[in-house]
């Protein structure tokens, strides 16, 4: 949790959560980590969201539901489920034994064969990537470049972009971080540590037909782009930051409606959707796993366990 704008995160008792109507208390089992987390703890979202400190940080979540509220009718006790905390200010989070959540959003069914370790790093970054690939809506053959590509979301846009037939263009170091993007579809990596430019236009000489933007600056991303093409971007890059280039941007807010979450549920349940997962803390380790998250270097996921 943390108690002021900027303040280190810190694990302390709270009271125990009760769910008001339309709301469901679920006993969380896993969480994650996620870039929104590290910004929340930052300060960084200071005077855009409202506050109620202490904010219980963490987004993701996935459990057992453990008590439900008056009106609710789409889940019961017992029940296992997953999803994103979803509510108009900052206060509770997953980062604890137990959440409360509103039943319409960010809440779906925990599917057999999908576990908790793994629904609990699906959500958000889930979310996120399935938005930023339907933004740009790639075609059969199309080019696809990922930038950002070994982080949370990207690890999951690879995915879904290469299944969609595109040719994907990932950034990655080389090493196991080019491995890992290759096993996951991505035809080519490119090191963004050298001339990132350069890399792709010898990969795409007249451009690349998309690119995803989750990380990088926008404007260089955008100069490799063909005439017309299109740009999603999770960093709010928009037509207005890109001057007069011929291209639709996109920026990306993941909405995490039960419709997406069944849908991630099920492709990640077939084991066509697979999450990679760097590293599992405990909860009285939330502290270094944010800590190691402001470190770049992980690939794909930071998972959290709670209980």
């Amino acid at each position: 949790m943390s108690e002021s704008f900027g303040a280190m995160p810190k694990v302390r008792e709270m009271p125990e959560p009760s769910p008001g109507g339309g709301e469901v208390k679920i006993e969380v089992q896993a969480s994650s980590m996620n870039g929104f987390d590290a910004k929340l703890a930052a300060g960084f979202l200071e005077g855009a969201v409202e506050h109620q400190f202490p904010v219980i940080l963490g987004r993701d979540f996935a459990g057992i539901v453990t008590e439900v509220g008056p009106g609710v009718s789409g889940f019961m006790p017992g029940e296992k489920v997953f999803g994103v905390v979803s509510k108009p200010g900052l206060g509770d989070g997953s980062f604890g034994e137990y959440v409360v959540v509103p039943e319409e959003i960010g809440l779906a069914p925990l599917p057999a064969g999908l576990d908790y370790r793994a629904a609990g790093v699906l959500g958000l970054a889930g979310v996120a990537a399935l938005a930023s690939v339907d933004a740009v809506a790639p075609m059969h053959g199309e080019t696809v470049l990922i930038s950002g590509a070994a982080g949370g979301v990207g690890h999951y846009a690879v995915q879904l972009a290469a299944a969609r037939g595109a040719t994907v263009i990932a950034t990655a170091e080389a090493g196991p971080q080019a491995d890992l993007m290759h096993e996951l579809g991505a035809a080519h990596t490119v090191d963004h540590r050298a001339d990132l430019a350069a890399q792709v236009r010898e990969l795409a000489p007249n451009g690349v037909d998309s690119v995803l933007h989750l990380a990088g600056d926008a404007a260089m991303l955008a100069d490799l782009i063909v005439a017309g093409g299109r740009m999603s971007s999770t960093l709010g890059a928009d037509p207005g930051q890109l001057g007069n280039r011929d291209l639709s941007t996109t920026a990306i807010e993941a909405m995490p409606d039960r419709i997406v979450l069944d849908h991630l549920a099920t492709e990640a349940a077939s084991d066509r959707l697979r999450p990679s997962i760097a590293r599992t803390y405990l909860l009285d380790e939330v502290p270094q796993a944010f800590a190691d998250f402001n470190r770049s270097g992980s690939v794909g996921k930071l998972a959290v366990e709670i209980s």
